[in-house]
This record gives structure tokens, C-alpha cells and sequence, in this order.
């Protein structure tokens, strides 16, 4: 195989590499600034509050048998 068609079959992979390396540094700043936004919301609220707001459900009902 010469050297030209040997790069040109490489160059699509390379491509596809790079590509999905960007997609996956995007993701990750998208996950950090999401992470930062929650520990922002986490620091400056209740923690009570969120509990509640994360599950309303619970501590509103007893269940006594006598």
C-alpha cells in the first residue's frame, strides 16, 4: 500500500476521533458548570427545604397500629 492511499484511508478516522473528543469536552463543561450550579443552590438554601422539595411525600402521614 503506498503512502497516499494510506493517508486518505486514515484521515476519516482521525476526523472521527477528533470529533467525538470535542463532543466529549463539551459534554464535560456542560457537566461542570451543572455541578457548580447545584452546589451553588446546595450552599445558599436550606437543606431541609431541598430535602422536602426533593421528596414531598415523605413526613406528612403516621401510620399508628394500636
Amino acid at each position: 500500500m503506498d503512502i497516499a492511499l494510506m493517508s486518505m484511508s486514515l484521515n476519516p478516522g482521525r476526523v472521527q476521533q477528533q470529533a467525538s473528543l470535542s463532543v466529549m469536552k463539551m459534554a464535560l463543561g456542560n457537566a461542570k458548570q451543572q455541578g457548580e450550579a447545584v452546589q451553588e443552590l446546595i450552599s445558599n438554601s436550606n437543606v431541609k427545604a431541598l430535602q422536602q422539595a426533593a421528596q414531598p411525600h415523605l413526613g406528612r402521614n403516621i401510620d399508628l397500629k394500636l
